[in-house]
């Protein structure tokens, strides 16, 4: 790790960055989802993942459980990182905050994304189908838990573990479920949506449905896998994440 601060985590850098991939990670995730990632694309793409409070570094920081407060949070801190041209790449949870970051942005006036990445969630604009969980007791929370076929069986069968995790895990799906989408205009960039095709949380339809949020180019990939393939495809993602920002960068 060559520079940390509370929210940005950078593994490696390199001299001739010359575009930042900011990274946000899915509910209960942490910045070690990205660790490799700085290793497996060009050495002009510097990774920066997030970390948000509540995990890691941050597990004596209480977590946020609403997307505004979390992105008025982040915005300040993430502006001197824009210095150069950028990307957001978004998992579950991450694709949201990555979203409502990217609007935010626009409203400060700052320099906006050159494309938004997006992984295993539904569109933002489209209403959820099912009920909330987040508040449900613990024992029923668990098993809403087990349908996203990626939990740990050593979180799902150890008490202690699953204890020290679920006030992290309640919150950020409180993200999740607290969200309200409010009307506004396309953006002016490149969305690539990514999902999983046994995903038995969000459908292909409903990723795709991530087209209607940009006047640019759409693209969308589906790989084998469930909620979280994003832990077995991390390479094949990042084959399409490099091949649209090096174009960005010769451009």
């Amino acid at each position: 790790m060559i520079d940390t601060n509370r929210w940005i985590v950078r593994y490696q850098s390199h001299p001739k960055v010359r575009l930042r991939l900011f990274c946000f990670p899915y509910a209960g995730g942490s910045t070690s989802t990205y660790r490799k990632w700085s290793e497996l694309l060009p050495s002009d793409i510097e990774v920066c993942p997030v970390q948000l409070p509540g995990r890691e570094n941050r597990s004596m920081e209480a977590p946020f459980t609403h997307v505004t407060p979390l992105v008025e949070s982040l915005l300040p801190v993430l502006n001197s990182y824009l210095d150069l041209p950028y990307a957001f790449f978004g998992h579950s949870m991450g694709a949201l905050i990555s979203f409502e970051l990217a609007r935010h942005i626009r409203k400060q006036r700052y320099p906006e994304p050159q494309h938004l990445f997006v992984s295993s969630r539904r569109s933002p604009h489209l209403p959820s189908s099912e009920p909330p969980i987040h508040k449900l007791p613990e024992t029923a929370f668990w098993e809403q838990l087990r349908l996203y076929d990626g939990v740990p069986d050593t979180l799902l069968q150890s008490s202690q573990i699953a204890k020290l995790f679920l006030p992290l895990l309640r919150a950020d799906f409180a993200i999740h479920e607290t969200y309200k989408y409010t009307p506004g205009t396309q953006f002016n960039y490149p969305i690539t949506a990514f999902g999983g095709l046994h995903d038995r949380k969000v459908g292909s339809e409903e990723i795709m449905a991530w087209r209607e949020l940009t006047n640019s180019d759409f693209y969308l990939h589906l790989f084998p896998g469930n909620h979280l393939f994003l832990r077995k495809e991390y390479q094949q993602i990042l084959s399409v994440i490099a091949r649209n920002l090096s174009q960005k960068i010769a451009a």
